[in-house]
């Protein structure tokens, strides 16, 4: 599979580690290098091609709302949560029927890379092979990332098959927060609150699961305080 229409761009986390900020904004509007999070998202899902991003909507709902209403590129359809906040698992599994019956992305507002010479969004999409996956996760490289310190998600098999890490592990990849999905991932999945976690570890189970490791830098922009340093980090790509 080459190409992929629709994307699903998670928004309405409360951003509780951002705060103050996010005590008067949604974190996808806090500003890096100029321009909202979000605003760098849906400029990679343009560039990839993607027509339709179904954006869903919680905290400060409102006010997404506004800044998203002009843009076309791609056509903005809001998924509204305002009634309950239902994670990542949940929130895509009610936008279901406005993702379409192909693979579509789910990618984090948040989330925000470098490039390599290469377009990840593209590359993830051209190795997508619904007959053997369920999901196909972008990774980046634990020791590297920028702003991360945790322990990683996932080992990875020279094919790309993934595995979670165990608890007390320490794994080579961590998941940057953009995939290829099929609507297949979420049969059997249970209505309201839960988290993508839980599907892709049965997805894991299943052989199903796989992952691309990313080319360029991923940075992690979960603290204020992490702002900066992605901010910097960008600068001296440009340099």
């Amino acid at each position: 599979m080459t190409s992929i229409r629709s994307a699903m761009v998670l928004a309405a986390g409360l951003g509780t580690r951002m705060r103050p900020l996010t005590d008067r904004m949604p974190k996808p509007m806090v500003e890096v290098s100029g321009r909202p999070l979000i605003d760098h998202v849906l400029d990679r899902l343009a560039d990839a091609g993607v027509e339709t991003a179904v954006v869903n909507l919680h905290h400060y709902a409102d006010m997404l709302e506004r800044h998203l209403a002009g843009r076309t590129q791609p056509r903005i359809v809001f998924s509204d949560e305002r009634g309950e906040l239902l994670e990542t698992g949940g929130g895509i599994r009610r936008a279901l029927p406005l993702l379409g019956e192909d693979p579509f992305f789910s990618i984090n507002a948040d989330t925000i890379w470098i490039e390599g010479i290469c377009p990840n969004l593209s590359n993830l999409a051209a190795g997508f092979d619904p007959e053997r996956m369920d999901a196909r996760l972008l990774l980046a490289a634990t020791s590297s990332s920028i702003g991360y310190d945790g322990r990683g998600d996932f080992l990875m098999t020279s094919e790309g098959r993934l595995e979670p890490r165990a608890e007390r592990e320490i794994a080579p990849f961590v998941y940057a927060g953009a995939a290829v999905l099929s609507p297949r991932l979420f049969e059997g999945a249970p209505e309201g609150a839960f988290s993508l976690v839980r599907l892709f570890a049965r997805a894991a189970a299943a052989g199903r699961l796989f992952g691309l490791r990313m080319e360029g830098l991923w940075m992690h922009v979960g603290t204020v305080d992490a702002i900066s340093e992605a901010e910097a980090t960008i600068q001296r790509s440009k340099d």
